[in-house]
């Protein structure tokens, strides 16, 4: 079937499966009537079964949120907190700020890019050792595509504060033994032993974890969306409570020029 036909098919209606809204009777969410079958769900299980269809156990749920609650830092210097801050500082809105805030959590580097990145590569990995590869021939191949291992190093210090705390809490849950978790540490004891000398950071533990309960690679990646939300709101609050402009200011001779040299105007 081409393009035309295609859309054609679709002109005139809107078909989901996903759930349509009712004026004045009710609101149906995958399927179920959100304000009665749904209504005593927490806000977390209700995402993350528009997620994935799926509803999670006590504990599963438990250690999710705890991913959430344990990367909320409330410090402007980290690039995405800074623009809620400086959106406080301008007097822009907290809605405004904090939507940007959200959507450079994204970045390639250091954001969500290279969590897609470490969720895809145990993944693969797992599956390629399950079909002969060994370790040592999946890192190569990472390092050879990307120059990095998506989850491994820290820029500024080899090591992460939420590591240890977050493992503690999935072996007191009984989730700490999936196949992804294994080969995670796995693979940071290759790192470790070879001339890369690179630590797991949290996007392998939660990379890892994700995939032990089930989540896809899409799936994990809409979880996270929020992962830096709660640590967003007090640097915007305190922005706007300080002068308006103080946040980061920079005298104009703190500024490198090297374009074109001053030059008058003509009328």
């Amino acid at each position: 079937m081409n393009g035309p036909e295609l859309l054609k098919q679709h002109v005139g209606k809107l078909s989901s499966r996903m759930g349509t809204f009712y004026p004045g009777e009710r609101v149906v969410y995958r399927g179920r009537d959100l304000l009665h079958e749904l209504n005593d769900m927490d806000w977390l299980a209700l995402y993350l079964y528009g997620i994935t269809g799926k509803t999670f156990g006590q504990a599963e749920m438990k250690l999710l949120q705890a991913i959430w609650t344990y990367t909320s830092y409330p410090d402007v210097r980290l690039w995405n907190n800074r623009i809620a801050a400086l959106a406080g500082s301008t007097r822009s809105t907290g809605t405004l700020g904090l939507a940007a805030a959200l959507a450079v959590s994204e970045a390639e580097i250091y954001g969500g890019g290279v969590f897609r990145r470490a969720v895809v590569f145990l993944e693969r990995s797992l599956r390629q050792m399950a079909s002969g590869s060994d370790l040592e021939t999946c890192v190569r191949e990472e390092f050879a595509a990307h120059r990095s291992i998506g989850g491994y190093g820290r820029p500024l210090v080899n090591g992460d504060e939420r590591i240890v705390p977050l493992l503690e809490l999935a072996k007191r849950l009984g989730l700490n033994e999936g196949p992804h978790l294994k080969l995670a540490f796995e693979v940071e004891d290759f790192l470790l032993r070879g001339r890369w000398r690179m630590k797991m950071n949290y996007a392998a533990l939660i990379a890892a974890l994700g995939k032990d309960l089930g989540l896809s690679v899409d799936e994990l990646c809409l979880f996270i969306f929020p992962l830096f939300l709660a640590g967003m709101p007090p640097g915007y609050i305190e922005a706007r409570q300080r002068p308006e402009g103080t946040l980061y200011p920079i005298p104009c001779p703190d500024v490198t020029y090297d374009g074109q040299a001053k030059r008058p105007w003509h009328k």
